[in-house]
């Protein structure tokens, strides 16, 4: 592994501790996350950040991990960035609960390989 990609790996890893860290800090409950739009978007930069560093990855990275959505990853980020106004809450909710504890046991293996 180039050592680009495995900064760009940590990094991820790191905004998906941030998430975990903004659950414990805001609340784990969709009704507080719906109702607090500085928790919205403290955990939407998070979101962006995760799908501009997915951007950077080498295509062998991305290759070598076929089940990582690289590319709804990205996708998230660009709606996020690009039509916010259309982001629906528990999509999101969903995503911060399953998707980026998810994401960040990959990064572990692909760091740890």
């Amino acid at each position: 592994m180039i050592q680009k990609d495995r900064t760009i790996l940590q990094k991820i890893r790191q905004y998906c501790d941030d998430v975990e860290a903004l659950i414990e800090r805001f609340g784990d409950d969709y009704t507080i996350y719906e109702s607090d739009f500085a928790y919205q978007y403290a955990c939407s930069m998070c979101i962006i950040q995760i799908g501009e560093l997915t951007g950077q990855l080498s295509e062998e990275i991305k290759n070598a991990s076929p089940d990582v959505p690289w590319n709804l990853i990205k996708g998230m980020r660009n709606l996020f960035a690009h039509d916010y106004s259309h982001v629906d809450n528990e999509i999101v909710w969903e995503t911060l609960k399953s998707n980026i504890p998810e994401l960040k046991r990959k990064c572990e293996e692909i760091l740890s390989a």
